[in-house]
């Protein structure tokens, strides 16, 4: 179980670095959106990992991120 929520916390960290490495600079509504996004992710992971969640509610967390990942794209190529 250390190694799996050490492997976790390795990608998110990796996926914290690349988003603050290649966004533009100050913080707009989606990079806002996108950083409480890969933490809220992470720490559905991390309760997976330690049997606080099941894979069914976890799985519901994932539809809904992917849900509003899919809105903040739609947005962004709609010029809003």
């Amino acid at each position: 179980m250390t190694s799996a929520i050490v492997g976790v916390s390795i990608i998110f960290g990796v996926a914290l670095i690349g988003i603050f490495l290649t966004k533009t600079a100050g913080f707009g509504k989606y990079t806002s959106s996108l950083i409480i996004l890969v933490l809220a992710l992470f720490v559905a992971s991390l309760f997976l990992i330690i049997g606080k969640v099941d894979a069914a509610q976890f799985m519901s967390l994932i539809f809904a991120a992917v849900g509003f990942a899919g809105g903040i794209i739609t947005n962004v190529k709609n010029g809003q």
